[in-house]
């Protein structure tokens, strides 16, 4: 689907604009933070870094205003957010370049480029892209998880001749690799009523679980130790799914019920595969429903004074239309929770989540918070 029907899914991430001591546990100097010499990312426009961008004919695209008015330069770069994004904040946590779209790295005079980023870290992630290679994919509106898992062995490919295959091993076990991905697949299966009829929710979402166990098992065979699997969040709680549901706009408790579905499914495959690979796989799944509900339920505690409406848009809840150059954007972004009608994160939330993933005390993340994960 195309990504201006992805959700706030998953994963928002970056540092900084709360005050630490709301988080107990959490280091707020980078430095003191263990070393993380690659980030690796893979995902939905939760973490998309402009690989649309790239994809001649997709419509799933966020380079042009307002998006990026926060980001240097104040430059739309294809990030479904007003400034960086969750995948930059982690990056920024552990002292490492922002992971360049792997697209860009792509095409001539781009070997130089493509070198250093093998072994620093690349992003795969795509706008409107799923575990499931959906519609999306044959309209070439995006890169499903399959085709970003593909792009991945290219770069294995790069670091491995670069570093040798012993070096190459030592680096990515160190490494850390961020999933983000499953919002589209449910939103998929909300809009068709073929799949409605095919399957129930119980049995779509455990082939969600299931499928995205086969790629992660490809991931950990060429060297990857260290996961980060973010879980689906509420999003029948996403502006634009608000500003359809009643007067009163109250989140969609449906949507948010299959949500809760694919998560349990999620958080039994990850027990399961960790079971399977033994001390070969470590790795920190963060509940971004729980968190989710919780900024909601509260959110003077994390800073924020709107958690229902969009940042950029107009109309109800300033969700009837996305956020394209004709929209409004509100003044203070790190106010606001949504950047946009679909629920993408601004900045502010994704620095939210990032330290609360971070926490040794958060009750978000198991079996390891993220600091732990990568102190392990």
């Amino acid at each position: 689907m195309p990504t201006n029907n992805t959700p706030f899914l998953t994963m928002f991430l970056l540092f900084g604009l709360l005050q630490f001591d709301l988080f107990t546990g959490l280091e707020a100097v980078t430095g003191k933070l263990a070393s993380v010499p690659g980030l690796y990312v893979f995902g939905d426009s939760l973490v998309d870094a402009g690989n649309n961008n790239y994809l001649a004919i997709s419509i799933s695209k966020a380079n042009y205003p307002h998006n990026g008015v926060d980001f240097p330069h104040k430059k739309a770069t294809g990030r479904f957010c007003n400034g960086k994004n969750a995948a930059d904040a982690i990056a920024e946590k552990f002292g490492l370049p922002l992971p360049p779209p792997y697209l860009s790295l792509k095409g001539p005079f781009k070997e130089e480029k493509k070198k250093s980023a093998a072994v620093t870290g690349v992003n795969f992630a795509s706008g409107g892209a799923g575990i499931f290679n959906s519609s999306d994919h044959k309209l070439g509106q995006a890169i499903p998880l399959s085709h970003q898992v593909n792009h991945w062995l290219s770069i294995h490919q790069e670091l491995t001749s670069q570093l040798g295959p012993t070096e190459a091993q030592i680096h990515l076990s160190k490494s850390l690799f961020a999933v983000v991905i499953g919002s589209n697949d449910l939103f998929d299966y909300f809009g068709s009523f073929k799949l409605r009829q095919e399957t129930n929710p119980q049995q779509y979402t455990q082939s969600m679980a299931d499928k995205l166990k086969e790629q992660l098992k490809i991931i950990h065979d060429t060297g990857a130790r260290r996961f980060l699997v973010i879980g689906v969040a509420e999003i029948g709680c996403t502006p634009g799914k608000r500003a359809k549901n009643s007067t009163i706009h109250e989140c969609d408790e449906e949507a948010n019920m299959w949500c809760s579905l694919y998560n349990e499914a999620l958080v039994k495959m990850l027990q399961q595969l960790k079971q399977e690979l033994g001390s070969s796989m470590t790795y920190t799944y963060f509940d971004n429903f729980k968190s989710l509900h919780d900024i909601i339920s509260n959110p003077v505690r994390y800073g924020f004074t709107d958690v229902t409406s969009a940042c950029c848009g107009n109309g109800k809840l300033n969700a009837e239309i996305p956020c394209l150059p004709i929209a409004r954007y509100c003044s203070d972004r790190t106010k606001y929770l949504f950047w946009d009608r679909y629920g993408h994160p601004t900045e502010a939330a994704a620095r939210t989540l990032v330290d609360l993933m971070l926490s040794d005390d958060s009750h978000y993340s198991s079996p390891l918070s993220l600091s732990q994960l990568i102190s392990s």
